[in-house]
């Protein structure tokens, strides 16, 4: 009974230190897909550097976290008086990995219990409003992930040099949830008890392109 108490008490504590540690993430405002913008004939045209470019994501658990990476496939984005006016990006969910390079975690994640990468191979994000709240910028646009589109808002920084730019996000979360990624979640299955997966997945991006 002492141990089961203290076995207790250890998964309280790491759930409480998780959420203490992620409590300043913001998580992305998430709703229906929305009318994506097009870039005006005058408007500069940049190609993403997907070498140059990183996709970093976190998954918490209460006994623990893992943190990975995605490639960025490729994309395409257009600026017009210094401003991110539209863009598409496709990304390779085939690369996903884990930093400490689990196999077993990784092929997890490509099966049809998380991603199903074989018949989802690639996700896209498309431009759809770009503006400044309170001080700060938000991109938004429409995250198409395995068949399923939510648009999605959260912050950024652009920085334009020339003829380079440079697209980073603060991090920020996505609810899985919202599309159909189900294993391990208390949206779908109850009595998980410590065993669940949370929702909110760990997001952030840095962009790098060069004029076309």
């Amino acid at each position: 009974m002492k141990n089961h108490l203290l076995l207790v008490q250890i998964v309280l504590t790491l759930t409480i230190l998780s959420t203490s540690c992620r409590k300043n993430v913001r998580e992305a405002e998430t709703g229906e897909a929305e009318t994506v913008t097009a870039g005006r004939t005058y408007s500069e045209t940049y190609k993403a550097l997907p070498s140059e470019s990183t996709i970093t994501w976190s998954g918490y658990k209460p006994t623990g976290s893992h943190t990975g990476n995605i490639d960025l496939s490729h994309g395409e984005f257009t600026i017009n008086d210094g401003t991110i006016e539209s863009g598409t990006f496709t990304i390779d969910m085939t690369t996903i990995k884990d930093s400490e390079r689990n196999a077993k975690l990784e092929k997890h994640l490509k099966s049809d219990d998380f991603l199903h990468v074989e018949k989802h191979p690639v996700s896209i994000f498309k431009i759809t409003d770009i503006e400044d709240i309170n001080g700060k910028t938000f991109l938004s646009g429409n995250l198409t992930l395995k068949d399923t589109t939510n648009n999605v808002s959260f912050p950024v920084s652009v920085i334009h040099n020339g003829d380079s730019i440079i697209l980073n996000s603060e991090t920020f979360t996505i609810d899985r949830s919202k599309w159909n990624v189900k294993y391990g979640s208390r949206t779908f299955f109850d009595n998980l008890g410590d065993k669940y997966i949370n929702d909110d997945i760990e997001l952030t991006i840095v962009v790098k392109g060069t004029k076309a």
